[in-house]
């Protein structure tokens, strides 16, 4: 008989309730017991950054994180960095703009590191962005036009700052 433990989820702002096994990862939680497939599965060792997800708002490797020891903290994925309305977040539409990506096997991972790159104030330079990027591995070799893009929308969001205040 498996074991299986309760787990209240809050992801992209709603709660999920799910019955799993202790040894369930965050990324198996997501992508086989809540349909939310963005998050990618790639090496599953932690090595390619395709399941990178955020917990409290900091990048985390989903492969790497079983789904019970992010019980009570706010998860967000790649379907929940969207605004309210629809709109595509600056880093998504920047993705698109400079086609920063071929196969887009990797651009969900890629778009939620470069979230944070920006949010955590990284991306003064293109070598900042390379080196903090750098965990997030991209077979088609897509970087010049990922690094365009988190400049891109790294500068925007310091202007959208700049007329707020």
């Amino acid at each position: 008989m498996t074991r299986t433990i309760h787990l209240s989820l809050d992801i992209n702002g709603r709660r999920h309730e799910l019955d799993v096994e202790p040894r369930v990862t965050l990324l198996d939680a997501l992508r086989e017991h809540l349909a939310l497939t963005g998050t990618k599965k790639g090496c599953d060792q932690g090595q390619c950054g395709a399941c990178t997800c955020h917990v409290d708002g900091k990048r985390v490797l989903s492969c790497l994180t079983l789904a019970a020891q992010v019980e009570g903290r706010e998860i967000t994925t790649i379907e929940g960095i969207t605004g309210e309305n629809g709109d595509l977040h600056p880093v998504q539409a920047a993705f698109i703009e400079h086609d920063a990506f071929q196969c887009g096997y990797c651009t969900p991972g890629q778009i939620m590191s470069a979230v944070a790159c920006i949010r955590e104030g990284h991306a003064g330079s293109d070598e900042e962005i390379r080196e903090y990027m750098s965990g997030n591995l991209c077979r088609c070799g897509a970087y010049n036009s990922i690094v365009a893009a988190v400049r891109e929308a790294a500068q925007a969001t310091v202007k959208e700052k700049m007329e707020v205040a």
